[in-house]
């Protein structure tokens, strides 16, 4: 997790969630603590990590989860992406009256990823296209309904880049629990990680006791994201319901 000092100000594409799932504008000045990560993205930016980084170089802030990279491509609705100052790494202190700080990161008390699927929780797997192909309107619709119906619902995002506002949309639907990758420890999801990380966000959701499990996968079935190892995965597919 790094401490980055934004350098511009933006009109559009301009502002960044909150732990709590609100959207901040940023201007120039404000400080952000983001994580690095990469992104592929039709109607955003892509970027990748830089093989190095030091305090006073310049990175970008790669979307609205604070994701933080190197931006290779920008879509041209948005213009360029915030510039933001590298100021250090963010800090944790494990031990009382520590002195010593040591790097966070996002993997610090994740779910962690499982090379064992526990959980026999009925599935049904949204997948799409590409980003905006209302993968999330559809998570949530099926959400609403089961609840009304009188199901347990829990949800899960399984692969994309970071952003907790569509399983918060999924809870405001009736979830009565949610989990992504995130939450696994992972900024964006990349092909070879997927599989175990789905088992572990699977294990985590079944002690909410759900009926079944909404699962979106982010971003598009032929992206970068790693959403064919999940459609490929005879043990995760055992449980679809619905796909």
């Amino acid at each position: 997790i790094l401490a980055v000092r934004i350098k511009d100000d933006k009109s559009s594409y301009n502002t960044i969630e909150d732990p709590s799932g609100r959207m901040i504008p940023l201007r120039a000045g404000d400080v952000l603590a983001g994580t690095l990560g990469s992104r592929r993205a039709l109607k955003g930016y892509a970027g990748v990590v830089p093989e190095s980084i030091a305090p006073g170089d310049t990175i970008n802030v790669l979307n609205m989860g604070g994701v933080l990279g190197r931006c290779t491509s920008a879509h041209p609705d948005y213009g360029a992406p915030f510039s933001a100052e590298v100021m250090g790494a963010v800090l944790v202190f494990p031990a009382l009256g520590d002195r010593v700080g040591r790097p966070a990161h996002i993997r610090n008390g994740a779910i962690l990823p499982a090379a064992v699927l526990n959980s026999r929780v009925p599935v049904i797997y949204i997948a799409g296209t590409c980003m905006n192909a209302g993968k999330t309107a559809a998570a949530i619709e099926l959400t609403r309904g089961l609840t009304r119906a009188g199901r347990r619902v829990a949800a899960a995002k399984l692969t994309g880049v970071a952003l907790m506002r569509d399983t918060l949309a999924m809870m405001d639907a009736g979830a009565v629990a949610a989990a992504t990758f995130n939450d696994a420890g992972a900024a964006s999801t990349h092909a070879g990680m997927t599989v175990p990380v789905a088992r572990g966000v699977f294990n985590h959701l079944a002690a909410a006791s759900p009926d079944v499990i909404v699962a979106e996968l982010g971003d598009g079935i032929l992206g970068d994201y790693g959403v064919q190892d999940i459609l490929r995965d005879p043990e995760l597919m055992s449980l679809a319901c619905a796909i």
